[in-house]
C-alpha cells in the first residue's frame, strides 16, 4: 500500500520538473520569434515530452542530438536558425555540465595536437566521396562559393571564388603554390589548368587524397596525406581554403609560423575562413562531436595576434552572406540525391547532416557567423594589388 502511495508521487514530482522545462523553454524560444505549435516556417513541433528536460540539461548538445533521435521537427530549421542566432538563444543553453566538461577539455588539452589532426578526416571529410560528389560542385570545392558577381550556380560561383583567389596572390605561370588542407583538389586543379602554376596539395583526409590525385592526374599537382605542421620547402604562394577552422586557438600561432618558415621573402600568404565575432576557446558542442572533431572558429583578434611581427596584413575581406547561399544549394542537392544514399547512411545520419547544413546557413544569414579572405606578406615585400572583388 504504501509503493502504491509513492507512485503518483514520483510522477507527479516529474510532472512537475517537466513543466517547469517546458515554460523556461518555450519562454526562451519566444525571445527569438519561435512557436512550439506554431503555423510559421521557424516554428517547431515537439514529438517527445522529455524535450524540455533534455534542453535544459544538455544544452546545444541536446538540442542537436535530440533533433537526430526525431524528438522535435521544424519545416525550415533554416528559418528557425536564423531567428535562434539573432535572439542569441545558444547563450540561455550553456550552463549545463556537458558545457562544462567541454570547455575544461578545451582549456587542459590541445585539442588540435598534431597526434589529433587526422580524427576530422577520418570522421567528416573520410564519410563517403559518393555523397560529396552529389553535394557539392563539378570540381568539389567544400568552401564558400563567391555569388556577389553574378554567379547563378554553384559551379559558377565556385569557379569565381577560385578565380578570385588567384588574382588576390598574383599567381602566374611556374609558380609553386602550397595549400594547407588542399580538400579535394579543387584549387589545385583550377591553379595548374588555369594559371600554370605548380601545386603541392596537404591533406588528413585519406580519401581525398585518393580522389584529388585522380582528379589531378597529369598535372602538375602533387596532393599528400600530412599534416600542415610537417611541411617542408620554400614556396612562391602559401594558402589554405578552409584548414584555418580546424587550427584550434592554441596553434593559430603555429600555423603563421609554419606559413612564414615556407613562403618565400617576395611571396604572398592567403587564409580562407569561417570566422567568429567574438573570441572564444571552444566550439559548439554538437558540432564538435557530430561534425567537425576538435573544430573551431577564429576571430579578427585571435588572427591578429597569432600573425603579429610576422606578416603584413595586406586585406582582409568578408563575403559571409554568400556562404548561406552556398549552404542552401548544397542542402537542395543532399535532399536531392539522398535516396541514392539512404540505405548507406541511414535515417540518423540524414537528421544530422539537414541539421548541420542549415543550422549553417542559418548562422550565417543572421551574421553570427563570417567568411574572410586574408592577404598577407612579408614586411619589405612592396604590396600587391590584392584588392579585388
Amino acid at each position: 500500500m504504501l509503493l502504491d502511495n509513492r507512485k503518483p508521487q514520483i510522477k507527479d514530482k516529474h510532472a512537475k520538473n517537466n513543466g517547469r522545462s517546458e515554460q523556461i523553454v518555450k519562454e526562451m524560444l519566444q525571445i527569438a520569434g519561435i512557436t512550439i505549435g506554431g503555423n510559421k516556417p521557424w516554428d517547431i513541433e515537439v514529438h517527445n515530452e522529455k524535450l524540455y528536460d533534455r534542453l535544459i540539461l544538455d544544452g546545444e548538445l541536446g538540442a542537436g542530438e535530440s533533433y537526430m533521435d526525431g524528438w522535435w521537427d521544424c519545416p525550415a530549421l533554416d528559418q528557425f536558425f536564423d531567428r535562434a542566432f539573432r535572439g542569441k538563444l545558444q547563450d540561455h543553453l550553456k550552463d549545463n555540465w556537458k558545457n562544462r566538461l567541454h570547455v575544461m577539455k578545451a582549456r587542459l588539452l590541445n585539442l588540435q595536437a598534431n597526434n589529433r589532426a587526422y580524427k576530422v578526416g577520418e570522421q567528416h571529410y573520410d564519410v563517403g566521396n559518393d555523397l560529396y560528389q552529389d553535394m557539392l560542385d563539378s570540381r568539389l570545392a567544400y568552401t564558400c562559393g563567391y555569388w556577389e558577381n553574378g554567379a547563378t550556380s554553384l559551379d559558377e560561383a565556385q569557379e569565381a571564388k577560385l578565380d578570385l583567389v588567384c588574382r588576390k596572390i598574383e599567381l602566374k605561370p611556374g609558380m609553386k603554390v602550397l595549400e594547407l588542407g588542399c580538400g579535394w583538389g579543387s584549387f589545385a586543379k583550377y591553379a595548374a589548368e588555369k594559371y600554370g602554376a605548380e601545386v603541392t596539395g596537404v591533406t588528413v583526409s585519406k580519401e581525398q587524397v585518393k580522389k584529388a590525385n585522380m582528379i589531378c592526374e597529369g598535372l602538375p599537382v602533387d596532393i599528400r596525406l600530412e599534416d600542415y605542421r610537417n611541411v617542408t620547402g620554400r614556396y612562391d604562394r602559401v594558402i589554405s581554403i578552409g584548414i584555418m577552422e580546424h587550427v584550434g586557438y592554441k596553434n593559430y600561432r603555429t600555423y603563421m609560423e609554419t606559413v612564414d618558415r615556407c613562403l618565400k621573402d617576395d611571396g604572398i600568404a592567403f587564409i580562407h575562413t569561417i570566422g567568429g565575432n567574438v573570441s572564444k576557446r571552444i566550439s559548439n558542442p554538437w558540432t564538435a562531436n557530430y561534425i567537425f572533431p576538435h573544430g573551431m572558429l577564429p576571430s579578427i583578434a585571435q588572427l591578429g595576434e597569432a600573425m603579429e611581427g610576422i606578416f603584413v596584413m595586406e586585406d582582409w575581406h568578408n563575403f559571409g552572406a554568400d556562404y548561406d547561399r552556398t549552404l542552401m544549394t548544397w542542402h537542395d542537392n543532399f535532399e536531392k540525391s539522398w535516396p541514392r544514399h539512404k540505405e548507406k547512411y541511414g535515417e540518423r545520419f540524414y537528421r544530422m547532416w539537414k541539421f548541420y547544413l542549415l543550422s549553417s546557413a542559418g548562422a550565417f544569414r543572421a551574421r553570427s557567423n563570417q567568411l574572410w579572405q586574408i592577404v598577407l606578406t612579408k614586411p619589405g615585400r612592396t604590396k600587391p594589388a590584392c584588392r579585388i572583388s
